[in-house]
């Protein structure tokens, strides 16, 4: 990925990816070449810090960043410096929302501005939807995004998900692939019987990465089965994103 444009047509930011030799040669041209582009963004780093967001300079262009981007029929606000989002992942939010059944109640945890639950709620308006995200920025967002969209039955909360007390659920989501496993025992103390967890995680194959569930389901005394799985992106040279979707 050499840039990724976060926004609509009528204002958008440009990202670019770490590791670009010349990114304020490469920004010119995109500004240059895109009209709704009105900031570029360079990444210098992997994600870090609390709230997981990688570290990003501008390179040219407007220091207001906030944009609306619209995917699949619905809208999400959100400033790329103050919230992760990628919308590499817009195929992959239409996948989840289709596997939702009507009337479940939904939890997301590390939620970020709640593409997941717009996606969801964009097919399915009689579910309820809970999003726990720590960042404060990326809450604030979503709320504004609710009221955007205008949209019910989508709670917000701004906590770190293994201190929070929420009742059980019939799908957890985990969107989060780089420490989404450790929080597997918090996700299956929120499920009902007989609910699905998705959760998220890099390796280099379908079967390592069920391994490494499984192991981790072990550990926890975890009591659920592998029914599905899902390659969501390429993240570097021989690695990807996964999908492993748990029966409880």
């Amino acid at each position: 990925m050499v840039y990724e444009v976060v926004g609509s047509k009528d204002k958008a930011v440009a990202i670019i990816g770490y590791g670009v030799k010349n990114p304020r040669k490469l920004a010119k041209r995109i500004m240059k070449k895109h009209k709704n582009i009105k900031s570029v963004l360079h990444k210098c780093g992997e994600r870090t810090g609390t709230y997981r967001l990688h570290p990003c300079k501008l390179i040219i262009g407007d220091k207001n960043t906030e944009v609306i981007h619209k995917e699949n029929g619905y809208s999400i606000k959100l400033d790329p410096l103050k919230v992760y989002f990628s919308p590499r992942e817009a195929t992959e939010r239409e996948r989840i929302a289709k596997m939702v059944k009507s009337g479940e109640r939904v939890l997301i945890m590390f939620s970020g501005a709640s593409p997941y639950a717009f996606a969801i709620k964009k097919k399915h308006s009689d579910v309820y939807v809970t999003c726990v995200e720590i960042n404060p920025y990326a809450v604030g967002y979503a709320n504004k995004s609710v009221k955007l969209n205008k949209m019910n039955r989508i709670k917000n909360i701004c906590a770190d998900v293994r201190k929070v007390k929420l009742g059980k659920f019939d799908r957890i989501i985990m969107p989060l692939p780089e420490t989404a496993i450790k929080f597997l025992d918090s996700a299956y103390h929120f499920a009902k019987p007989g609910a699905t967890i998705h959760v998220y995680t890099f390796n280099n194959s379908h079967n390592a990465a069920n391994h490494e569930i499984a192991n981790i389901c072990e550990m926890f005394n975890i009591k659920c089965q592998v029914v599905g799985e899902q390659k969501v992106l390429p993240y570097a040279p021989g690695l990807y994103k996964f999908r492993v979707d748990l029966k409880v």
